[in-house]
């Protein structure tokens, strides 16, 4: 696989994300749009990493924090959202809108 091909993937999933979060009104949905957005990230760097330098570790580590950064990230939107689903069955990014009255 050459870098064209890992960063054409990087922009299909950036794209697919950015489309996600951007149409969708659902407060899971959203996150998994900007899951996707940050996984093209991670695929670009991994992908800079192994063809600029690959016998070098910190490209390495590098993609391991941004991963481990991503999952407890998730795991706090996740948090967010159900706290905002318990207070008052909402859902929507609209209807969350209300919250602030």
């Amino acid at each position: 696989m050459t870098l064209q091909a890992f960063l054409l993937l990087a922009v299909a999933l950036l794209a697919v994300g950015l489309y996600g979060a951007l149409s969708q009104q659902s407060i899971v949905m959203i996150m998994m749009g900007l899951e996707l957005m940050v996984n093209a990230v991670i695929v670009a760097g991994a992908a800079f990493w192994f063809f600029v330098s690959p016998a070098q570790p910190d490209g390495q580590v590098v993609v391991l924090v941004a991963v481990t950064l991503m999952a407890v990230e998730m795991a706090m939107g996740f948090a967010v959202a159900i706290a905002i689903f318990r207070s008052g069955e909402i859902d929507m990014t609209d209807m969350a809108a209300e919250l602030r009255d």
